[in-house]
């Protein structure tokens, strides 16, 4: 599996100064979607009716920790980073406050929930480690896990797509709408900004990582994104100050009002959930911890699908089978551990990130040191208020210019992972397809509580479609060896 092209190797260790900047890059790369989650928890109306105030801060420090206890079972092998898992928001807003009477536990249903997942991976693991991983070949071959790989990659599109056109200073619009056969007014936040300014920034960012990425020399071509990101942020910058100075609204692209609410401290989920302890007195235990792994468990099975398209991926871009070495228990694990450690802290999942993969490979950086070095700058820079709130005002549109190549890359990827298969076979070819348009058309499935996202329904129906086929296969090529036989005689 060997044959790639990276500057530096899993094992490498690039310089003190070189292995921040690296680290740096990876933050960026990560952050959006790891400080997202609490602010989309906080607004759902579960967050909202049970005062959910989950911490930005917390959320980075709980990815950072998550992080290194996956470092720690992988044997730094594995250069991935884990960060807030959106597949799990709709558990955490059963948990917190979804739930009707339980939402009484609040911070305390986050962390449970996140056990009761994080033990499904646990025993997945012990599972593999006595079973082993080549079934895992069998019935989730290329065909099957290239185009999942690519569908991880495609339905991430729209978020970036979407970002291109938002600055990140919002304003409240009140509309009506029909809430329970009454009419009621609904307050909703929209960008004030022109979203054909916040293109531009976008577009800028993500040009300048282009031209860092093809045309720059070694240390440009490993750090595009720092470079993108900062000059879409100089120019965001500057028609924000124009936009002040002219009170014109629709040139302020980035929120300098953060600033002013910096949160000196992290709110740590477990200092919440000790704080409503007392709430558990006469409280329905046994109807709670039902609702919890309901909400939970399931999500965690296709949280593992899309655990095992990711480090499918990173093993061919770093050229190493990481599910052989050091094995797929471990890396669940690692997972599964790491996401009750985030949980513990920041009340969020984690899971790996196909951005943190994307730019190991853009990069050509696969260095395990980088990884590490990642996961600290988030644990201490949680802690620095103004540090926080800098990364937190970079606008939507100049992290959508990032998230185009990021996610582009995921989705090339995937497909290069099938560059090498037979689609002339009918057997390859239904497969695939299967799974891509299941995935790019937006196949979802809703039982109860439980979402089953695209990219999981996809996995799933490719895997069916490979089972089932798999057979006619095995028998056109007796087939074919009968006849070859027969021709020699």
């Amino acid at each position: 599996m060997k044959s790639v092209n990276l500057i530096y190797g899993v094992k490498d260790k690039p310089g003190f100064w070189k292995t921040l900047l690296f680290a740096f890059q990876q933050v960026l790369a990560i952050l959006a979607a790891t400080i997202v989650v609490p602010v989309i928890i906080n607004g759902s109306d579960a967050g909202v009716e049970a005062g959910a105030q989950m911490s930005q801060s917390a959320a980075l420090v709980g990815a950072g920790l998550g992080t290194l206890v996956y470092l720690l079972f992988t044997k730094f092998k594995s250069p991935v980073f884990l960060g807030s898992s959106f597949a799990f928001i709709g558990s955490m807003c059963a948990a917190f406050g979804g739930a009707g009477a339980y939402v009484s536990l609040g911070y305390l249903g986050l962390i449970l929930g996140a056990i009761f997942a994080g033990l499904v991976y646990v025993i997945i693991a012990i599972v593999v480690k006595f079973v082993g991983v080549k079934w895992i070949d069998k019935v989730m071959p290329a065909t099957v896990i290239g185009p999942t790989v690519a569908v991880i990659g495609l339905s991430l599109s729209t978020n970036a797509i979407g970002d291109l056109f938002k600055g990140s200073v919002m304003t409240e619009v009140t509309n009506q709408v029909i809430k329970g056969g009454e009419i009621a007014d609904a307050v909703s936040l929209v960008p004030t900004a022109s979203p054909y300014i916040a293109l531009l920034c976008g577009l800028v960012t993500l040009l300048t990582v282009v031209v860092c990425s093809v045309y720059g020399k070694k240390m440009l071509k490993m750090i595009p994104f720092v470079i993108g990101i900062l000059a879409g942020y100089i120019v965001a910058a500057i028609f924000t100050v124009i936009g002040i100075a002219s009170n014109n609204p629709e040139l302020q692209i980035i929120n300098f009002g953060l600033f002013a609410n910096m949160s000196l401290v992290p709110d740590f989920t477990f200092i919440e959930a000790f704080k409503g302890i007392s709430a558990v007195k006469d409280f329905n235990w046994g109807a709670f911890i039902v609702t919890i792994v309901v909400a939970y468990v399931p999500v965690a099975f296709v949280v593992f699908a899309e655990h095992l398209a990711d480090h499918k991926n990173i093993s061919s871009i770093i050229g190493e089978d990481l599910t052989q070495d050091p094995g797929l228990h471990r890396t669940l694990l690692g997972d599964g551990v790491g996401s009750m450690v985030g949980a513990f802290f920041g009340g969020c999942p984690n899971t790996t990130y196909g951005e943190s993969v994307g730019c190991v490979a853009i990069s050509g950086n696969a260095s395990v040191v980088t990884i590490f070095a990642t996961a600290i700058i988030c644990i201490v820079a949680a802690f620095v208020a103004p540090f926080v709130t800098f990364l937190a005002t970079i606008p939507s549109c100049v992290m959508g210019g990032v998230c185009v190549a990021l996610y582009g890359f995921i989705a090339v990827s995937g497909l290069k992972m099938i560059q090498k298969v037979d689609l002339s076979q009918n057997h390859n070819l239904f497969t695939v397809s299967s799974v891509l348009i299941a995935g790019v058309g937006g196949m979802v499935v809703n039982i109860g509580a439980v979402t089953i996202t695209s990219v999981a329904c996809a996995l799933i129906l490719g895997i069916i479609v490979n089972v089932i086929s798999g057979p006619a296969v095995k028998k056109e090529q007796a087939a074919k060896l009968e006849n070859a036989q027969t021709e020699k005689e």
